[in-house]
């Protein structure tokens, strides 16, 4: 049994300290994070042109919680060289899927933002939305867990305005400085090779263990939300704080949110290991196949407003992408639907072509002084460069506004379009027609006042590191938080550096001592625990929100879902009817699996289709399942290993399961025990869609898993 030591618990240390590590020292910054600065005879590190650095985590900045400096050639060299490391795919978010649709505003935020789009009731705009997982490349599996891009282009009336999040609404760093670090430390180490779209390994977890900043974003990929069941049925954030800004020149901040109408739900781990290997495209398939049939997915898009006023009392930073606004402290405000309704006609084209860029804002939307965000605006635009071969990509039709556009920029590679004019530069006597600013309708940035000296260092408001990690698994139901501990262990059982997993448990107890006990006890770890010693004590005040819970928001509605059933020879017509018939009620989709793709012959005669193979349709692939034999099917099922397999994973994770009487032998051969999500099937499903509408069932989880 592992023993937490109470030492870590004594006062933090003052920042800027050091301790003597033996090789180098450790030195101690504003918010607890853990600089090593060079050992005796140990390289300095330095630009591409030798200049020595002082500090390699923070940005330049005018002040402490102010916009950072173009001046910063440390940090333009590092974004740069970063932005332009891998040709021709996206350094991240290479694995991406997309669809076109529409935006439409329901409430009217014109009284805050000039910004049209937000302004104008009923209006229409077009989107173009990519999702996307992080740290894979092109051709890596859709299930990894892995935190998802939620990326919306709106092509407004005044210009191109890019939402680029993600779907949790925290980060793992405070500065964009550090983006190329835990990018590549969560990339496949460059001395194997390997593992591919994959967190569980020692690189990723010894950067995150000298990284405190990152604990609450831990606690969000360690959770559910980074293996969704469908992107259809995940959330979006925009993560940082934006202004609105009005027609007097007032400032509102605001945080943007969308929330599928679907519900939100995931994958059991041990589902998404196995979808990865029966259908690696399964998120794309699903999107693809949802738009084709018409069952459009749709988001609302929520706002939480806020001025400067409410932004000082809340306890932490706004301006921290490490921390969130939970909707128990400013409710969200629904504002508008997007509806996805059309797949790509090309994916290369569109999918991979489209570029966006955080700088891409309209009149009446603002930055705000986010340092993350203000490096993203350099970075996101630099990238294209590389990505894309040209400085036009904006010509491309998916990146192209569908507004008229205008300026005097020419040339440059892949220039696609003409210009006959003699004169490309303002001002100008020989041209004065040409395209000019305009004091009424052009982008204003909000004039905000700066305090502080041009400095690289960190606001002392950003240095709480544990409490929101520690309130985001208080509000997590007892499944949730299992299923945190879970994935802790699977990831930190793959570390092969004991000094990694060490450090680890101690910022586990430090979010919660019965945290890193539990996962210490799945790793077996017997030791003294030493607690990491954060710059501000860990809050344990702070109440549960439950919105930040999947399953605490409420039950999904079966629509969109998908229901397998398992049909043999001889199987009941009435039965297979009965089931098909509610589940088109539900809005769910029927999936029929046989042992051949040719179907079966039920027992009145007629034949029924099969849309999978009992092999390539394992029950994996479906949120519910059913199983409709006849005696004899049964027991030639009973002699199919890929039969009893199919029964005993739908158990395993959870899944509600109908069965006709004449295939229980089947669910006694895969080891299946009678409880509220077996139900057995006679003439009517009803009774079993009434069952499948309450999800998985949990109360099953601890006799088909460990759970420490």
């Amino acid at each position: 049994m592992a023993r937490v030591s109470k030492s870590g618990t004594d006062k933090a240390k003052k920042p800027g300290a050091s301790t003597d590590s033996g090789k180098s020292q450790i030195v101690i910054g504003v918010g607890g994070e853990r600089h090593q600065a060079a050992g005796p005879g140990g390289p300095v590190l330095t630009t591409n042109f030798g200049t020595p650095i002082s500090d390699d985590h923070n940005s330049l900045r005018a002040g402490p919680r102010g916009p950072l400096l173009l001046e910063d050639f440390v940090l333009r060299e590092k974004i740069f060289h970063f932005d332009h490391e891998r040709i021709p795919e996206r350094v991240v978010h290479a694995r991406g899927l997309a669809a076109h649709g529409y935006f439409e505003l329901t409430d009217s935020l014109a009284d805050l933002t000039t910004a049209l789009v937000l302004g104008e009731v009923g209006e229409k705009t077009p989107v173009f939305a990519r999702f996307s997982t992080v740290a894979g490349n092109k051709g890596s599996a859709d299930l990894a867990r892995d935190v998802r891009g939620f990326a919306v282009k709106f092509y407004t009336k005044q210009g191109n305005w890019d939402l680029v999040g993600n779907n949790i609404p925290v980060f793992f760093i405070q500065d964009a400085m550090k983006f190329p670090d835990l990018a590549h430390a969560v990339k496949e180490e460059p001395d194997r090779g390997f593992p591919q779209a994959a967190s569980a390994h020692d690189t990723f977890w010894d950067w995150i263990a000298m990284t405190p900043e990152a604990m609450h974003m831990v606690m969000w990929q360690m959770s559910d939300r980074t293996i969704p069941r469908s992107v259809r049925m995940m959330q979006g954030f925009g993560v940082h704080s934006f202004r609105l800004v009005d027609a007097a020149g007032k400032s509102t901040f605001v945080k943007f949110h969308w929330t599928p109408k679907l519900g939100l739900q995931s994958v059991i781990w041990d589902e998404a290991v196995k979808i990865n290997g029966v259908d690696a495209d399964y998120h794309r398939r699903d999107l693809y196949n949802a738009i084709s049939a018409g069952d459009f997915p749709e988001w609302e898009l929520g706002v939480q407003l806020f001025d400067e006023q409410d932004a000082a009392g809340f306890d932490f930073d706004h301006l921290d992408p490490t921390k969130l606004i939970p909707e128990e402290v400013v409710p969200l405000r629904v504002i508008g639907r997007m509806i996805l309704d059309r797949n790509p006609a090309n994916v290369h084209a569109e999918t991979e072509q489209v570029a966006f860029c955080t700088q891409n804002l309209v009149p009446g939307i603002d930055f705000s002084e986010d340092p993350l965000l203000q490096g993203r605006n350099f970075s996101y635009l630099d990238t294209q460069l590389s990505r894309l071969g040209s400085t036009n990509f904006n010509q491309i039709p998916i990146n192209a506004p569908k507004c008229p556009f205008a300026n005097m920029q020419r040339d440059g590679h892949m220039q696609t379009q003409v210009h006959p004019q003699r004169v490309a530069y303002t001002p100008s006597l020989l041209d004065p027609s040409g395209p000019r600013e305009s004091q009424d309708t052009g982008f204003r940035s909000f004039p905000t006042t700066l305090t502080g000296g041009k400095q690289r260092e960190r606001s002392v408001t950003f240095a709480d590191h544990y409490s929101q990690a520690r309130q985001f698994f208080l509000s997590q139901t007892e499944a949730e938080q299992d299923h945190i501990v879970a994935a802790l262990i699977f990831e930190l059982s793959k570390v092969e550096a004991d000094i990694v997993r060490e450090t680890m448990l101690g910022h586990l107890v430090t979010i919660h001592e019965g945290l890193g006990e539990r996962v210490a006890a799945g790793l077996g770890h017997d030791g003294t625990i030493t607690p990491a010693k954060p710059a501000v004590a860990t809050r344990t005040d702070l109440a549960p929100a439950p919105s930040l819970s999947m399953l605490a928001r409420g039950l999904p509605p079966l629509r969109g879902r998908q229901i397998g059933a398992l049909v043999t020879d001889g199987a009941s017509a009435v039965l297979a009817a009965s089931l098909k018939k509610a589940a088109a009620s539900t809005g769910a989709m029927l999936k029929i699996v046989c042992p051949t793709v040719g179907g079966v012959v039920l027992d009145d005669g007629s034949k029924l289709k099969a849309d999978y193979q009992l092999a390539g349709g394992p029950s994996v692939l479906f949120d519910a399942v059913a199983i409709i034999a006849s005696d004899d099917g049964t027991t030639a099922m009973l002699g199919e290993a890929a039969a009893i397999n199919w029964v005993h994973d739908a158990f395993a994770h959870l899944k509600v399961i109908g069965a006709s009487p004449e295939a229980k032998p089947l669910l006694d051969a895969a080891g299946v025990a009678t409880d509220p999500g077996i139900v057995v099937l006679e003439k009517d499903a009803a009774g079993y869609f009434e069952a499948a509408s309450a999800g998985r069932t949990w109360a099953r989880e601890p006799l088909v898993r460990t759970v420490y």
